[in-house]
């Protein structure tokens, strides 16, 4: 069942975006698709970290930007979360190229930073719509999770 939002939080922390990701991550469930909007340096690798822990895959989660995808977890039965960058795409005629329809059909759980680059490529009714900010302080940050679109 997808949790009543959106819902705002404001963290100071790493250890406090991984933990409200881990929250988020343990009241959604697996199989997400988790679009992390944020300026550079914003936590979403961060957040990222938080799903693996919350979804209970152990992986030291970093961040795409080089190799446009990592996989954590099992290689058998077990949660799997991709980790997307975007970054380096020019839009989503380029998403057959790092085997974005099969990522989408595998129901693994997916989280895809700049996801402007995919367009409507995005599951509308699976993707949790995560937006991070900078706050007040050099610490602080904004985090605001929509859920799908039904």
């Amino acid at each position: 069942m997808v949790p009543a939002l959106p819902e705002t939080r404001t963290v100071r922390s790493v250890p406090e975006t991984q933990a409200f990701a881990r929250e988020l991550a343990r009241r959604f469930g697996p199989g997400f698709v988790w679009s992390l909007s944020g300026d550079l340096g914003a936590g979403k690798t961060c957040f990222v970290q938080g799903l693996c822990d919350g979804l209970g895959i152990e992986a030291a989660a970093s961040s795409p930007t080089f190799a446009i995808a990592h996989e954590y977890g099992a290689s058998g039965p077990g949660p799997r979360l991709v980790h997307l960058d975007l970054y380096r795409l020019s839009g989503p005629d380029e998403l057959e190229t790092v085997g974005w329809d099969d990522m989408v059909d595998s129901g693994d759980t997916m989280a895809v930073e700049w996801p402007d680059r995919a367009g409507a490529c995005l599951p509308a009714d699976r993707t949790v719509r995560v937006e991070i900010a900078h706050g007040a302080s050099e610490d602080e940050r904004v985090i605001t999770v929509r859920p799908p679109l039904s």
